[in-house]
């Protein structure tokens, strides 16, 4: 259990950010653990992770801990991975030795980290990009939408009904009553932060389906699992021949396509249809109410409405 308290003033210094080390740390987590949950099993059928690294024997499977130095604040929504692993290269050797400190046993890996904090940290930077290019980086795209779609789905909660209702449900392990932040963690043991100047809140694909704290550094961090993520490495479905005859084969594969939010870009990648091919039909998707598009940064992310919904549940039904 960590507490972390958040009065009404420090509530309003909540932010959300997207880290492409959080979405590291949680993928390696799931690696590590004894079953892969099924819901990420498609994605993990296509990714090793050599067991003679220091980002393996870093990163503990759930109930175990894993350090904090791993993971320092993001900085925004932009998940820049060469900015967030300059900011790890650039961890204070003591930091280092104390976060390595809490593990039970230190492997003659960690015992070099331990020794040239400097050195090693290099060397982690180099596994950690060889990690992503291989097992993020291919479905980034997708992912990031989901992400993005998120923080504006929070946002917009935020802005309409008050740090209380996003907060209290994050997560069902989280909970936040009389100005304390509560996380139910059964396994952890970081201590409670009792003047919190706020909290990032990290939506992250490998989270699920529990919630990850780190309470040192200068801002609390909780990462949580967005809605929809069970749908990234669903296989594509073909639309039906009703569905095809009443919009036109290639606007039935976009609608289908879209169980989460995603730019033109990503439907050109996913589907093979040109970008302008794709923008032509979004046009008619969106005049039809089947549609919308919002911003998220500066991309363009587009979602089915509760018609297309409808008309997809009536269509697999018929």
């Amino acid at each position: 259990m960590v507490s972390i308290a958040l009065s009404a003033a420090s509530a309003t210094k909540i932010r959300f950010a997207v880290s492409c080390l959080w979405e590291t740390l949680s993928g390696v987590r799931l690696l590590n653990a004894p079953g892969v949950p099924a819901i990420y099993r498609r994605w993990a059928s296509g990714v090793a992770l050599p067991a003679d690294t220091l980002l393996a024997a870093l990163v503990a499977p759930a109930g175990a801990y894993t350090p904090d130095f791993l993971t320092p604040p993001p900085a925004g929504l932009s998940a820049d991975l060469d900015l967030e692993l300059a900011a790890l290269r650039a961890t204070a050797p003591a930091t280092v030795r104390e976060h390595l400190g809490y593990m039970p046993a230190l492997s003659p890996l960690l015992d070099a980290l331990h020794r040239d904090p400097a050195a090693g940290l290099a060397r982690l930077s180099d596994e950690i990009k060889a990690y992503w290019s291989t097992a993020v980086a291919p479905d980034w795209p997708r992912m990031h939408a989901l992400l993005a779609a998120e923080i504006q789905r929070q946002a917009n909660r935020l802005a309409t009904e008050g740090a209380a209702a996003v907060l209290s449900d994050l997560h069902p392990q989280v909970k936040w009553q009389n100005g304390i932040l509560t996380i139910n963690q059964p396994h952890c043991t970081a201590p409670d932060v009792p003047a919190g100047a706020g909290v990032i809140l990290i939506p992250s694909i490998f989270a699920w389906p529990a919630v990850l704290t780190v309470s040192a550094g200068p801002m609390p961090q909780l990462a949580y699992p967005p809605p929809g993520v069970a749908t990234l490495w669903e296989p594509a479905t073909t639309p039906s021949e009703a569905l095809t005859t009443l919009l036109g084969r290639g606007r039935a594969r976009l609608l289908l396509e879209l169980t989460s939010p995603l730019s033109t870009t990503d439907l050109a990648h996913r589907t093979g249809i040109t970008p302008g091919g794709i923008s032509h039909h979004l046009a008619t998707l969106r005049a039809t109410g089947l549609v919308t598009t919002h911003r998220a940064g500066r991309r363009l992310l587009n979602t089915r409405t509760p018609l297309a919904e409808s008309l997809l549940t009536a269509a697999s039904s018929g």
